[in-house]
This record gives C-alpha cells, structure tokens and sequence, in this order.
C-alpha cells in the first residue's frame, strides 16, 4: 500500500543515543505537496525553514509544516545534546485543492488528551473519540499517540476511515498477532473498535483517514502527480532561483537533489 487515508510515509527514528557527531540532523532540502508531522519521544531538535521559522521541538509539542507549492527546511541537533533520541516523521500527502497553495509553518506545544480504557492517547492530528487536535487538516485524518498500559483495551475506531497501526516501543497484540517496531499494521477500513493487549507499557501510533481519493507519486522529498511536476521541483531546487524554496538560515551545506530514474542525462542540468 502507498497511503493510508492521506499518510504516505512513517519514518521512525531512533531509539539512539546522540552525542557528538552521532546527533540525527538533515541539512537543508525541499518538499512539494505534503505536510511534514514530527513528533519525538526522546530528545530534541531544531526546525529551520524557508519562512523564517527556527523552533525547538521536545518531546510532546508537535510540529507541522506544509510544503503546498514548495518550501525548504532542515532538521538539526540543538547545541550540546546528549542523551537520548526517538520519535517519528509522518508526511501527509496534500489533495489537489490545497497542494499548490503557499507553505506555511505550525508548533503546537498542547494538545488534546484523553484515558480510553488503559491507553492515555495524544491526538497529533484529527478527530478521535470526542476530541480534536489543533492543527491543520487538508482532508479527513486521524493520528493519535497511543501510550498502551499493561493488559488488555480496544480503541473506537471511524468505520469509513482505514488505519494502521506502528509500534514505536514493546510489543502489541493486535488481532492476535505480534506487532513489533520496524512494522506498519495495516487495518484497513470498515472497523468501529480494536483491540489490543500488551504484556508490559507499549507506546504506538494509530493513523488513518478516509482512503485518499487521488493516485500519487512519490519521489524523494516531493509527493506528486506527475513525473513532469518532481522534474520542476528538482530544477527549481537545484537552480536556487525565484522564490519556489527561499534560503533556510542554516550552518548545514543544501542537500542536492538525486537525478530521477526516469530523467534524461543532462535534462535537469
């Protein structure tokens, strides 16, 4: 599967210990037509982008950007950290009513919280069982922060939204199978309940959404249509001209963009 509702990639971070040079931090690099969700367990970093932002996120605040058109951003270590590092980046795949519109940055440091059963869930994103999240919403979604205690709970589920589930610590029961971190749960849709057991404390995330209505392509940092629009992006990263991706006000050297597998030597040059 590519997406579930509009989420199209989970990339889970950590648990590591950062120190030194060995601090999870990306230079500077574009995105087109997604919205960037970053959520840590652990640690802290520093979000710059091309609007001018430059915040700390720590555990429990969330950060939400949305690329629309174009924007640049890097993710980097805070001075001096040590200790440990561990959270997710989601992206959202943005509809066609809304990905060709400006960028546009968002922190928010309180959240929706709620007990359902033995679970204390954070709503990152979306609506869940009564409660609403802040942040921006392109189309219909749900990401949830479970924090699962011991023993057994089922969680209320849209029945018109799919789900999935990702495991970032212990281990879950889910329809009596084993899920662990480094694999994605798929739920699909039709569901109003869930549920789940643990032999000890789990921590994992519940995304979702009605199934997203446009086929996409997706190719590094871009969630396109076309091969035609990922081309363009590239181009207008690579020239560092107009006003597509402005400058991000950061120490790290731009990533340069990989050539696509479908483009001619030398088109994108």
């Amino acid at each position: 599967i590519r997406t579930v509702g509009p989420w199209c990639f989970v990339d889970h971070m950590g648990p590591v210990f950062a120190a030194g040079e060995n601090v999870p931090e990306i230079a500077p690099h574009p995105h087109i037509g997604l919205q960037t969700v970053t959520w840590l367990l652990e640690g802290e970093l520093v979000h710059r982008d091309g609007l001018g932002s430059d915040v700390v996120i720590r555990p429990g605040a969330l950060n939400l950007m949305t690329a629309g058109r174009g924007v640049a951003h890097s993710e980097e270590a805070t001075a001096g950290f040590r200790g440990q590092f561990h959270g997710v980046q989601l992206w959202v795949a943005q509809p066609s009513q809304s990905r060709d519109g400006p960028p546009q940055f968002e922190h928010h440091t309180t959240l929706p919280q709620l007990e359902v059963g033995n679970i204390a869930a954070t709503i990152l994103a979306g609506d869940f069982a009564g409660g609403s999240s802040p942040a921006r919403r392109d189309s219909d979604l749900v990401g949830v922060d479970l924090l699962v205690h011991k023993g057994g709970t089922s969680v209320p589920l849209e029945p018109v939204r799919e789900h999935a589930l990702v495991v970032l610590e212990g281990e879950l029961i889910v329809e009596g199978r084993l899920v662990v971190p480094g694999n994605l749960y798929f739920l699909g849709d039709g569901r109003g309940e869930l549920g789940l057991s643990s032999s000890s404390d789990c921590h994992a995330l519940l995304i979702g959404g009605l199934r997203f209505p446009e086929p996409i392509l997706m190719w590094w940092n871009f969630v396109a249509r076309t091969q035609e629009e990922i081309d363009l992006a590239c181009a207008d990263w690579q020239s560092r001209c107009g006003t597509r991706f402005a400058a991000v006000k950061s120490s790290l050297p731009p990533i340069e963009a990989p050539r696509p597998p479908w483009a001619r030597r030398g088109s994108l040059d």
